[in-house]
């Protein structure tokens, strides 16, 4: 009990580090102890918007936040939950053009900046343009000391075990580690790196102290 005491404590100092330069970088940005407490915090805070997009995230999922959106009679758009009537394309060119987009982030720098990187390129697209409001709901897992450190966390640590998820057949999938693959199912395809908020995109960041998605 005593290490996880302290590993939550270290957390939470890195987290409002974190939150400050987020703040810096013209992000808004908050900081929330549980899971449970920023799948309210984040319900509140969209609650006057009808349309909802999703990144193929298992972050959003573990909030509940698909579900809780459809509960309330939002429009959600998400290709984890595919319609009949609609093809996978068109929901992912969807989630780029509605209310909010919620997803989360392959990482997140203590200095300030949120990397991600995508096999298709729907999820980088909605985040940066195209979606008035975006939400960004990341564990503290995924927080690194500097860019540097962001990029080193996804090729390491996101990335590989992102494939192995999925049942790629990639070598990350098998090793455990990157090998700048060519395979015809590599899912690391498109790296951005979001510096500063986007000039027309409101970005809010919700970092969450516990250990969440990949």
């Amino acid at each position: 009990m005593t290490d996880a005491i302290y590993h939550t404590w270290l957390w939470e100092k890195l987290g409002h580090h974190t939150i400050e330069n987020l703040k810096k970088h013209g992000f808004a940005a908050h900081f929330l102890a549980t899971a449970e407490e920023a799948a309210e915090f984040i319900t509140e805070l969209v609650k006057d918007y009808g349309s909802f997009g999703f990144g193929g995230s298992a972050t959003t999922r573990a909030l509940n936040l698909p579900a809780i959106l459809k509960q309330q009679g939002k429009t959600v758009y998400d290709h984890w939950d595919p319609r009949p009537e609609e093809s996978d394309l068109t929901l992912r060119l969807k989630q780029g053009r509605c209310d909010c987009f919620i997803s989360s982030a392959n990482a997140i720098s203590a200095t300030g900046e949120i990397v991600n990187v995508d096999g298709a390129g729907n999820r980088i697209n909605a985040m940066t343009f195209g979606c008035p409001n975006v939400i960004i709901a990341a564990g503290m897992n995924k927080v690194a000391i500097d860019l540097d450190g962001a990029l080193r966390r996804i090729r390491e640590v996101a990335g590989p075990m992102r494939a192995k998820s999925l049942n790629m057949n990639t070598p990350c999938a098998e090793t455990g580690i990157c090998t700048d693959c060519n395979s015809p199912q590599r899912i690391c395809r498109i790296t951005s790196i979001l510096h500063r908020k986007p000039m027309m995109t409101e970005i809010t960041v919700v970092l969450i102290n516990q250990n969440l998605g990949f």
